[in-house]
């Protein structure tokens, strides 16, 4: 028996005025979190299950909350137990903008680029004593890499690198997280990308934004590689250009920063983005090897692509591109 999916059913008719009809899933995401839609006679509506051993559910409300107020399309919560991890959220339907965005992509990635400034401005709306997410640091940056190592070489390719190929690992994370930190600090939503905004039955709604509650402040581009270099869907590198800078031109209107190029931000994208795929390639293979979900090794051809489509654009990146490349390689 599923004792948490009782424990669920018991508390949502504590809490819904009316009879539950069905009860089915939703989604489950790369975490431990589990989502429901409940249906009524009236609506439907979304039940986040949050195991509190493992995941935060005060941080999971603090961040949509605090989004929404800045004008973000965040799901309103309804309801929440903390002790038990249950949170009763708005219904954004089930169409990702993976699912529509070959049929009118400029369109919605427009909203997309609208829904990320607005929420990269809540840094400059804060007031003191308000709720704000922490800081993306070298530390964590760096922490995030080192999944690569321990994961993709280490346990999916079975490798061991050599005291020189450590350096040069050891180098280029500084140098990603360096460039990372230079950049001007936004809100960053962390996980920004297709199968996390929800495409609305009305064209003119925005889109709808999940998976936000490991928001941080970090890099400007981050989120930006996140949505032009997807994990999930591949665009040609001059259309992802096209896009940015139609970005640019938006966020220099609204948002209160030093003026940029699109030269200097493609740069920033990618060295945001080869940060976000390393990293990415060893969390899809520990998914498979900890967590028992096998379909995120299907994903890691595109993300080792785009590992390699940059290390042969800056110079600077040559020395992990001798020594890495051949096994980024083994990936495609």
């Amino acid at each position: 028996m599923d004792q948490r999916l009782e424990q669920l059913k018991i508390w949502l008719t504590q809490i819904i005025s009316e009879p539950i009809t069905k009860l089915e899933v939703a989604s489950a995401d790369a975490s431990f979190r589990r989502y429901f839609r409940v249906f009524t006679n009236t609506q439907t509506l979304i039940a986040m299950d949050a195991p509190p051993e493992k995941e935060n559910s005060t941080l999971f409300i603090d961040t949509a909350k605090s989004l929404k107020s800045f004008g973000v399309n965040t799901p309103n919560i309804f309801a929440y137990d903390i002790e038990l991890g249950f949170v009763l959220l708005e219904d954004f339907g089930d169409t990702t903008l993976l699912e529509n965005i070959k049929f009118k992509p400029d369109c919605l990635y427009s909203n997309a680029i609208e829904q990320l400034v607005t929420l990269q401005s809540a840094s400059l709306q804060q007031t003191p004593g308000t709720w704000h997410p922490s800081p993306y640091d070298a530390q964590k940056l760096v922490a995030e890499m080192s999944l690569f190592r321990e994961w993709f070489l280490e346990r999916h390719l079975a490798l061991s690198i050599d005291e020189t190929s450590a350096s040069v690992w050891l180098t280029t994370q500084n140098l990603l997280a360096s460039n990372c930190l230079q950049q001007p600090q936004v809100w960053v939503h962390r996980d920004f990308h297709s199968r996390n905004l929800m495409v609305p039955e009305l064209s003119s709604k925005p889109l709808g934004v999940i998976d936000f509650q490991d928001c941080v402040i970090g890099p400007i581009a981050y989120d930006l590689a996140s949505i032009f270099k997807d994990c999930y869907i591949e665009w040609p590198r001059s259309q992802q250009h096209i896009w940015l800078e139609q970005y640019r031109l938006t966020a220099l209107q609204k948002l209160d920063i030093e003026p940029f190029s699109l030269e200097q931000l493609i740069r920033w994208v990618d060295f945001a983005g080869l940060q976000r795929h390393l990293k990415v390639l060893g969390i899809f293979c520990r998914l498979n090897y900890r967590d028992g979900k096998q379909h995120y090794l299907n994903d890691l051809p595109l993300v080792a692509k785009y590992v390699i489509e940059v290390l042969t654009v800056y110079p600077e990146l040559e020395p992990f591109k001798i020594h890495f490349e051949k096994f980024i390689n083994k990936a495609l």
